[in-house]
């Protein structure tokens, strides 16, 4: 087993602060003062920083699935650096190393390693400086290239300038800023954190058994839809991750529902027969496998 690499000490301590910020905005609530201004603000952040990691930094830049309007993307840049998952370009760097590595060494967030460092434990180690060379699309992307330059003056104003100024217009800037800046911020990260996680260990594999990656509604419906991860490693390419209708997607319905006000375009699709040959392909494995193991037990019965 290769050696736990050593604490990032500026992320731990920081997002060791953050929780102890989010409980306070709690306590807050409970003890000082409740504003439902405050904590709608909190809400409607909650669901725009979301989309904007889900269909702006995963679907789009990690993965072009899709094209957008510069209106959305100045849009998905401003409340996915409010999301402080850094930066689209690192993010999408990190994503499709991932990919191309699922659950061998050089996976940022390999699940072999363990839940919990899956979860959060590489968030908060040092990692080797960052190669940018498998994103030389998003290097090309001036919007993408600005934000990344100026990432940590865009998270002080989304994370902490805003809330705090919109709470001075209902006399609740101090609640507005602990609920939207962080309550919201920590409740969102572990949101996040579980796709690495929870969709790496819980559910079905009905797509590909080549590796962790899996389909579980209950992921789905805490994190806009990326819970559907097997057809995801699976198909990447597709901007759907729920693909079936009964699938629960908010991301995929925003996308969609993008394209009719032509903010949104040229929106990939993986072709019905390639998604049932997928299917197939697993079932023939599993009883492929199931009939091996059959065999091998009467085998050891007849010895």
């Amino acid at each position: 087993m290769s050696k736990r690499p050593p604490l990032a000490k500026v992320n731990f301590y920081f997002i060791l602060a953050a929780h102890l910020l989010a409980v306070a905005a709690v306590l807050y609530m409970c003890l000082v003062q409740f504003s439902w201004w405050s904590l709608g603000l909190g809400l409607i952040y909650g669901f725009l920083c979301s989309l904007s990691i889900t269909a702006g930094y995963h679907r789009l830049f990690s993965h072009p699935t899709y094209k957008a309007h510069g209106i959305l993307r100045v849009f998905y840049l401003f409340f996915g650096a409010a999301s402080l998952q850094n930066s689209a370009l690192k993010w999408s760097s990190d994503h499709r190393i991932h990919h191309g590595n699922v659950d061998k060494e050089e996976d940022p967030y390999n699940i072999p390693k363990g839940f919990w460092w899956a979860h959060i434990g590489w968030v908060v180690s040092q990692a080797p400086e960052p190669d940018l060379s498998n994103v030389p699309d998003l290097q090309k992307d001036k919007m993408v290239m600005w934000q990344h330059r100026n990432y940590l003056l865009l998270a002080i104003i989304s994370v902490g300038v805003v809330p705090f100024c919109l709470g001075l217009l209902w006399g609740d800037p101090i609640g507005a800023l602990l609920i939207t800046g962080f309550l919201r911020l920590v409740i969102q990260w572990h949101s996040t954190f579980s796709i690495n996680s929870v969709a790496h260990v819980l559910g079905r594999r009905p797509y590909s058994l080549a590796n962790s990656a899996r389909d579980s509604f209950i992921t789905a419906l805490v994190t806009m839809g990326e819970g559907y991860h097997n057809f995801h490693h699976r198909f990447a390419n597709d901007y759907r991750n729920g693909v079936r209708w009964f699938h629960y997607d908010p991301t995929k319905w925003w996308v969609w529902t993008m394209s009719k006000i032509r903010l949104t375009s040229d929106l990939k699709r993986v072709p019905k027969r390639a998604i049932q040959n997928a299917r197939e392909r697993v079932k023939a494995e599993l009883l492929a496998r199931k009939m091996e193991k059959a065999a091998a037990t009467a085998a050891g019965r007849s010895k």
